[in-house]
């Protein structure tokens, strides 16, 4: 029987966190390629943050976004803080809102996660307005929805090291 990728009846083996960092410093070095300041591309640390705050809120948290965030304040040349203040805010509400999360399929967890991404945004441009610059224009906007759009496939690829095998060892019973 074919089962789902995201099925509930598969039970998973505790994620290692050797592996969620290493997964939340490839999503920074992918956000700092020298790929040209396009807005619509989505914002990797953004969405594995968001990803592991809300799978394991207790092992990535505000403290991750602080840290990843002036990483790429200082990467991106950016106002220093501005990055910082929106993972911690994402963090912090996707820390907040994991057990709900959770409840849901992936289609209906999407639709959770585009607020939290799209206010980490926002922050992002409210801190640039208020240190005089231009309003980017509506395009800004298309990388929330992006990434939104990502959430489904990067949650199955960051799933795939905890899924046990589909061959049952008959000497253990689970």
């Amino acid at each position: 029987m074919n089962q789902p990728t995201f099925s509930s009846r598969r039970i998973l083996r505790p994620v290692r966190p050797w592996f969620i960092w290493l997964s939340l410093l490839l999503a920074l070095l992918v956000n700092l390629m020298p790929l040209g300041r396009a807005f619509w591309l989505p914002d990797w640390v953004a969405l594995v943050l968001c990803f592991w705050c809300v799978r394991e809120p207790l092992r990535v948290g505000m403290g991750a976004g602080f840290v990843f965030g002036l990483a790429m304040d200082i990467g991106y040349g950016s106002l220093m803080g501005q990055h910082a203040l929106a993972y911690v805010l994402l963090a912090y509400a996707a820390t907040s809102l994991s057990r709900r999360i959770l409840w849901f399929g992936p289609l209906q967890q999407s639709l959770h996660v585009l607020p939290m991404l799209f206010g980490a945004h926002c922050v992002m441009l409210a801190v640039r307005m208020v240190a005089d610059a231009d309003f980017p224009g509506p395009v800004y906007f298309l990388g929330p929805v992006i990434s939104t759009l990502l959430w489904t496939p990067v949650g199955m690829l960051l799933m795939l090291p905890q899924y046990r095998p589909e061959e049952k060892d008959e000497n253990r019973p689970i």
